[in-house]
């Protein structure tokens, strides 16, 4: 009688599923292809931050997100006060052109500013957009 032979395991599956978490995770790791924010730019002083932002909240940003009770209230700077509430209007806006000016207080960035739980919105992610 012929030895019996041990029924090897097939490697391939496992190769696939590698694989596909390997380009799940190189997918994740990288910036989302042509979204973009619009952003308050660091050399704007914070008076002409604030006007530009005075006139977001009240020309249709959400500025809810950076009230004392939201998400992104913190950290409670200009800065980032500005930036969300200009994101938010050029993102309502559909990134319209000179939606993302503010008097020359913001620039378009490439990059997510989200942080933590503050989840800047962008054309590519769902939001509303009026």
């Amino acid at each position: 009688m012929a030895p019996r032979r041990r029924a090897r395991p097939q490697k391939f599956p496992s190769v696939l599923l590698l694989l596909l978490l390997l380009v799940l995770a190189a997918a994740a790791a990288t910036e989302v292809r042509g979204a973009s924010w619009c952003v308050a730019r660091s050399d704007a002083t914070q008076q002409a931050l604030q006007q530009a932002l005075d006139y977001a909240c009240t020309s249709g940003a959400d500025c809810s997100p950076i009230q004392s009770s939201g998400l992104c209230f913190l950290p409670n700077t200009m800065q980032g006060h500005a930036s969300y509430a200009f994101n938010s209007y050029y993102q309502r806006k559909a990134m319209a052109p000179g939606s993302c000016d503010f008097a020359g207080t913001a620039t378009v960035a490439a990059s997510d500013p989200s942080y933590g739980s503050c989840v800047y919105p962008s054309s590519l992610r769902s939001s509303v957009v009026e």
